[in-house]
């Protein structure tokens, strides 16, 4: 009915008109007492504590019990002891709500009436709780289902498979006689290892010996760590070329006849053929003019390059220990700047705590003078309030002549507006007449062309057609000339090649030819000497060189000694 429709609209306007009170209370419930109860019934509690504090004179302590009454008992009689206790009404619910309103209204108008109704609200709460202590939970019995079993058919016994018939395995083939061998292959591959080995001993022997021959004849030339000059050495050159050179051609010439295989020579192979020749002949006679220049001792300079890295061993050991006590000084002072920081900071913490003072008893003094602004502000609205009629009348009028001036306004705008723009219509319209007109009159559509004439822009370079494909003729005709002329030239150049090329083979197999050739006549000498049992003497010049030697050194250490 309407009565009960506007009883739940009061109490949802009053519900959110004291959201911010009723909120203290029902924040202290679930943080106390009602830890446990869940938070969608927030709204329940809100609108009892609504209907304590405001509705109780109203309503009277009977309809109140029976709304109290309908709901879970053991949450009303929690929440009704929490509220109507008269140590929190008196104390901090007290405070909380003298923050949104003046004390003293707080105290006739809410908190006295809740005090009055304290000891029967406190009957309601001793009932709510014999009810608690009487109930006894019942508990509902479920019938137990008994199991029944199935009327299954016995089933019949099964037969017995006849087992299946053994296999029998056929004969397998003989193993053939090879498993039993070794394999060809691994003949054939023992018998090329061995071969390589000797041809490996071979070219190894031979290197032996060039560095031999190359040895003596650097102890020969070295004597106590001097060399000697070109003079004394001259004599003796040619036979250590000689020695050397049918070395290197002997090692060559063996490693061109192995295995004989054939080899086609390209020009790449001809040209580089020959620069290997060509290259090994600089390399010898630079080495040998090295020779000839001459040495001298190295131990002056490693003495000197010793000493020089001591001194620069010593300048790091200095730098390094002036860095290490750079560092020890560098840690002392910041222990010492850190001292000095934390003595400023408690300085600035004291200075802090003065200003924080002094702040507070400023912003006290400025809250007590907003204070009284505030009051002297509402003053002067209720009196502007007194005024608000006439002014509102005032400012009506003004707005209804401001308005009417915008109007002529806009309509002098719009009457000028308009005649521009059958101004901008009435010019199209003549530019477009003139257009058809213009477009009315015949025209030439035939344009006659003379091939012999110039275009006529005024410009030097400027020819006709005729004259213009006369040019491209010259030109394509220069063009053939210089492609034959260029055809020409790469014939030249490649005939030139080709001979180039002929005469590099013929001067390859010449020299391959006397290195074949020497390499004979040195084996079969070499084989003459051994089955006539000779053995090698040392050359007379040799000893000379040595005595030489000998006695230009003795020359050397008396001079030493003289100076």
């Amino acid at each position: 009915n309407r009565t009960e429709d506007k009883f739940v609209l009061d109490t949802l306007a009053g519900c959110i008109e004291y959201k911010s009170l009723l909120d203290v209370v029902v924040n202290a419930f679930y943080v106390q007492d009602g830890r446990y109860c869940l938070t969608s019934e927030r709204n329940l509690y809100v609108v009892i504590c609504y209907l304590a504090t405001f509705q109780l004179e109203e309503l009277g302590l009977q309809h109140f019990s029976r709304i109290v009454k309908s709901l879970d008992t053991a949450k009303m009689q929690k929440f009704l002891r929490f509220f109507f206790n008269a140590l929190y009404l008196n104390t901090w619910i007290k405070d909380e709500w003298s923050q949104f309103y003046d004390s003293l209204y707080v105290k006739e108008n809410w908190i006295d009436p809740l005090l009055r109704w304290q000891p029967k609200v406190q009957q309601l709460i001793e009932q709510l709780t014999d009810k608690l202590r009487n109930c006894t939970p019942t508990l509902k019995t479920s019938k137990v289902t008994q199991p029944k079993e199935f009327n299954l058919s016995i089933p019949r016994p099964r037969a017995i498979p006849i087992p299946p018939p053994i296999p029998v395995l056929e004969k397998g083939p003989p193993v053939p006689p090879s498993t039993y061998k070794p394999p060809k292959e691994k003949k054939r591959l023992e018998e090329i290892k061995a071969n390589n080995r000797r041809k490996a001993e071979f070219r190894s022997g031979l290197l032996y010996v060039s560095a031999k021959v190359i040895n003596f004849f650097l102890n020969s030339l070295l004597v106590q760590g001097t060399f000697l000059t070109g003079r004394d050495i001259v004599p003796f050159l040619p036979q250590y070329l000689e020695v050397v050179w049918e070395l290197v051609l002997r090692q060559y010439f063996e490693e061109l006849q192995i295995d004989n295989i054939p080899i086609k020579l390209n020009a790449a192979a001809i040209l580089r053929e020959g620069a290997l020749y060509q290259r090994k002949m600089e390399q010898e006679l630079k080495r040998v003019e090295n020779l000839l220049r001459g040495a001298r001792d190295p131990s002056e300079f490693l003495e000197w390059q010793k000493q020089m890295r001591g001194k620069d061993l010593e300048e790091q050991l200095a730098e390094i220990e002036c860095r290490r006590l750079q560092g020890k000084l560098s840690h002392e002072e910041a222990i010492l700047a850190r001292q000095n920081v934390v003595q400023e900071n408690k300085k600035k913490a004291d200075l802090m705590r003065e200003e924080k003072a002094e702040l507070m008893h400023q912003y006290a003094e400025k809250h007590l003078q907003e204070q009284k602004e505030m009051r002297e502000l509402v003053e002067q609205v209720v009196e502007g309030h007194k005024n608000a009629k006439q002014a509102k009348i005032k400012l009506q009028k003004y707005k209804q002549q401001i308005v009417q001036e915008v109007c002529e306004e806009n309509r002098e705008l719009l009457r000028q507006a308009l005649e521009e723009e059958e101004e901008k219509l009435r010019k199209k319209y003549e530019l477009i007449q003139q257009i058809r007109a213009i477009e009315s009159l015949p025209s030439i559509r035939h344009k006659f062309v003379d091939l012999t004439e110039t275009g006529g822009h005024g410009l030097i370079c400027e020819m006709s057609i005729v004259e213009l494909r006369e040019r491209l003729a010259l030109l394509r005709e220069a063009q053939k000339a210089a492609e034959e002329e260029k055809r020409d030239q790469i014939i030249q150049e490649k005939q030139a090649k080709e001979q180039l090329l002929l005469d590099k083979l013929d001067q390859i197999s010449l020299f391959r030819a006397e290195l074949g050739r020497a390499a004979a006549l040195k084996q079969e000498e070499k084989k003459r000497k051994f089955q006539a049992g000779e053995r090698p003497v040392k050359d007379e010049r040799i000893l000379n060189l040595q005595r030489k030697i000998v006695e230009r050194t003795m020359e050397r250490k008396k001079q030493a000694g003289l100076l």
